[in-house]
């Protein structure tokens, strides 16, 4: 078995239904526990290969008329929708799930970039836009020879503040279908509090300022001097956030 984290072969079987029965039952608990209205399924990173060698699975496409596997992960979460727990919740999930149809209420967050989650809205599903050139907070932030460990990918304070959760081009009707947006932070490489508060601030005090206020009255200039004067605030609260220097 792993013992690491990664993408892996072995996933739930679409073509059991005690697989269903299974899931029925953790989500029923997952919904006991958490009262609210949404509940994230996940959907990313799925990889096809053992449904397209297992019996049961090929044996479900045919039976579903579906064309290939890629199809099967969209029936997966049309089931995980009609489960009894999920009567009266929404269903979020990453955008890879668009590419099976889910359901119509099904809340679409966009990770690979805004495209996803500009079809999505166009298909008339409410969306959370979280790219990951621009909202995630586990990629660098500066010079790798000066910074901690963290996933290959530049995410500087910059182009947090650049990031518009409203792509161009979107009509008024799919625009009003953007909910916001979300910064990540996975911490497959962090391990301490400490480490966590650096990859998180200052870039969430940037997301919030864009998400959190009039697009007229953002600029960058205008947000680096705001900042300075918030920086004793997080002093304050021990904050062990990344010096602007």
């Amino acid at each position: 078995m792993p013992n690491t984290w990664g993408v892996f072969e072995d996933v739930f079987c679409a073509g059991k239904e005690e697989t269903f029965r299974l899931l029925g039952d953790v989500f029923a608990e997952v919904a006991s526990l958490f009262p609210g209205t949404y509940i994230h399924v996940g959907g990313d990173e799925c990889p096809t290969t053992r449904w397209e060698a297992c019996p049961a699975c090929r044996e479900r496409m045919a039976a579903e008329g579906l064309a290939d596997a890629r199809q099967l992960q969209g029936y997966f979460i049309r089931r995980i929708a009609a489960l009894p727990a999920m009567s009266g919740r929404r269903l979020l999930g990453w955008d890879e799930i668009l590419e099976g149809a889910p359901p119509p209420e099904t809340i679409v967050m966009s990770w690979r970039g805004t495209e996803g989650g500009c079809a999505a809205a166009r298909a008339g599903h409410d969306v959370v836009m979280c790219p990951a050139d621009a909202c995630y907070f586990d990629s660098y932030q500066g010079p790798r020879d000066g910074e901690p460990e963290a996933f290959p990918r530049d995410v500087r304070l910059e182009a947090v503040y650049g990031f518009d959760p409203l792509p161009a081009g979107l009509t008024p009707e799919a625009g009003a279908r953007i909910l916001g947006a979300q910064g990540n932070v996975w911490t497959e490489r962090i391990s301490t509090w400490g480490h966590l508060e650096y990859m998180a601030f200052p870039r969430a005090c940037a997301l919030a300022e864009k998400l959190w206020s009039p697009a007229a009255r953002c600029n960058w200039k205008g947000f680096h001097q705001r900042l300075r004067g918030h920086l004793p605030r997080l002093d304050a609260h021990r904050v062990q956030y990344r010096r602007l220097d």
